[in-house]
């Protein structure tokens, strides 16, 4: 592309402008004004941002910002938002600190501010891990069944949710330990691989081809019956799983259940009682309680 120079100012004889002065193969470049609204509104533009610089916070400093001549902030605004929500949602769960949880789950009035309370507690604390409709996750509990390691009860659920799930320093937590057979050295693989195959057997599911059946129900006996029971129903007071009920935590393939038996498992809750008020534990455990799974 050949570029020269203009004479500067020239008018163009088509549109009465004059050119910058550049020119590239024969087509000269115009010096077109822009319209006056237009630089109207760019200069009104202008004007407004400095306003608004002296009446807003609006510029950065080393540790804080400036705060405007009307000194407003939205976080104050929303920090007052806030405690009008708390003093609203104060006067309408009075009687949730006060009502039992049997109490809470009769009355109709009760019961319906605790599931709006509790949904949005289950939304800020527990959905991440089970879900927003509770159906949780492989290592994340299933809210919606009615298979519980430590119980459905309103009580149950209430004490799980207060303490948590192994949390280190609580005595009150929910804790349950099996062994590692595998890490431990007190199974060999094939004879976890037994153990699974009966556990798979207990649950009703299929089992592997030339799986010994019979080594796995003694080994069973010897290690595993203490805790889960003889026909593998297990205990509630132990936090043992029911392993008839082909329902897992972890899974029931056989990959999973191997892995299970083999390495054992340790999932954790916090103890909500440490992070949300009496009330709102309430609410929340009304809440889980009706998800479908609740006893």
């Amino acid at each position: 592309m050949n570029k020269h120079q203009d004479t500067p100012h020239e008018i163009d004889a088509h549109t009465g402008h004059t050119t910058t002065g550049h020119e590239w193969d024969g087509i000269r470049e115009l010096n077109t004004p822009l319209p006056r609204w237009w630089l109207g509104i760019f200069y009104a533009t202008i004007v407004w941002s400095v306003g608004y610089w002296v009446v807003y916070p609006a510029w950065p400093l080393i540790s804080d910002a400036t705060k405007g001549v009307i000194g407003y902030a939205s976080r104050l605004e929303i920090a007052q938002d806030l405690a009008l929500l708390q003093q609203q949602r104060a006067a309408q769960a009075s009687g949730l600190a006060e009502a039992s949880l049997e109490q809470i789950k009769a009355d109709p009035a009760l019961f319906r501010i605790a599931m709006a309370q509790g949904k949005a507690a289950f939304g800020d604390n527990c959905s991440a891990c089970h879900g927003v409709g509770g159906a949780g996750a492989k290592g994340y509990p299933n809210l919606n069944d009615d298979d519980w390691l430590w119980g459905g009860t309103l009580a149950d659920i209430h004490l799980t949710l207060e303490h948590g799930i192994r949390v280190a320093g609580n005595n009150d937590t929910r804790i349950s330990q099996m062994p590692a057979f595998g890490k431990d050295g007190m199974l060999k693989p094939a004879e976890i691989r037994d153990v699974a195959n009966h556990v798979r057997e207990l649950a009703g599911l299929s089992t592997e081809p030339g799986a010994d059946l019979a080594k796995g129900r003694e080994h069973y006996a010897a290690n595993c019956a203490a805790c889960h029971g003889d026909a593998g129903k297990g205990s509630k007071e132990l936090g043992a799983p029911d392993l008839t009920d082909a329902i897992s935590l972890y899974g029931m393939d056989l990959a999973s259940l191997t892995e299970t038996i083999s390495n054992s498992r340790a999932g954790v809750m916090p103890a909500w009682s440490q992070r949300l008020d009496a009330t709102t534990l309430k609410a929340l455990t009304v809440y889980v309680h009706s998800l479908g799974g609740g006893q």
